[in-house]
């Protein structure tokens, strides 16, 4: 992806040399500059949702939640393990309220602690696309970039995106279901 990235970025700059090379400084300062502030916008937004994250932890909310959606997750990811279970839930329940990059530990903790069990290939194919369909009720990331970028209507992506990580999801379960629907391990 590197090799990729430089290929492109080379092959950008040598036509602008060619084209207006007065245009080459100002283009890659106003680049870095637009960088910077997306840098900026996200740290913040990360620091509002980790902060909210961490106030719902601390009130149990998660826990809460974690505890309601176990008896389902066992079931869906075929596993008993409780410790397993709970950093599933909690990485499900963060997934899903827009708040993925607070549910990557409880996350990688849960892939760890499936390694363990019985049916570790499906639970963890399981875990892997819960999150990789993305399902959540708040995209609170793209909703606060599209609002610093000045979108009229910042949140008309959020049904779209719903509809969209749903569908995702229920084909990604079907799927797992369906190749390690009778095997062990």
């Amino acid at each position: 992806m590197n090799f990729i990235f430089s290929a492109v970025f080379i092959a950008a700059a040598a036509l602008l040399l060619v084209r207006d090379p007065a245009a080459f400084l100002p283009a890659m300062l106003e680049g870095a500059k637009n960088a910077v502030g997306l840098c900026v916008t996200l740290a913040a937004v990360y620091a509002v949702w980790l902060g909210i994250l961490k106030v719902a932890e601390d009130a149990g909310i998660l826990r809460g939640m974690a505890r309601g959606a176990k008896p389902f997750l066992g079931k869906l990811f075929r596993t008993k393990d409780d410790a397993a279970l709970e950093k599933i839930a909690v990485n499900v329940t963060a997934n899903f309220l827009g708040m993925g990059g607070a549910a990557t530990p409880a996350g990688v903790s849960a892939m760890n602690l499936l390694g363990a069990s019985e049916r570790a290939r499906y639970s963890r194919a399981m875990l892997f696309v819960f999150n990789c369909a993305g399902l959540q009720m708040f995209p609170t990331t793209i909703v606060s970039l599209r609002a610093a970028a000045g979108a009229v209507s910042a949140y008309d992506i959020v049904l779209p995106v719903l509809l969209a990580s749903l569908s995702a999801l229920l084909f990604g379960v079907a799927a797992v279901m369906l190749v390690y629907g009778g095997k062990r391990g």
